[in-house]
């Protein structure tokens, strides 16, 4: 069954094209991953104190998620991580999905 990654990110208004453009550029190094399936950014709603997206991932397995995580590609695509904090509000919450149906 396929197992799901998200991160969830809260967005400081006004700052949504940027967060996306930085996304849109960056190198993920997931296309020649074992297991992994599609990545989505998405976008939620909009308040008076945040955007909220979520990073995406379906991948074949939680195996091969948890391989992606202990591999030099996972070290790579994360190397920026930490970057423009001032676009966060907090550390982002990451949620970990095995379906079921």
């Amino acid at each position: 069954m396929p197992f799901i990654a998200m991160n969830r990110f809260r967005i400081v208004p006004g700052r949504e094209d940027e967060f996306v453009e930085m996304w849109r550029q960056r190198d993920s190094y997931l296309s020649n991953v074992p297991g992994f399936v599609e990545f989505h950014l998405l976008r939620g709603p909009t308040t008076d104190e945040h955007t909220l997206f979520a990073s995406h991932t379906v991948w074949a397995s939680r195996a091969h998620f948890e391989d992606w995580t202990r591999s030099e590609a996972f070290r790579a695509a994360h190397a920026g991580a930490g970057q423009k904090r001032d676009l966060y509000l907090g550390p982002p919450q990451l949620e970990l999905f095995d379906a079921v149906i």
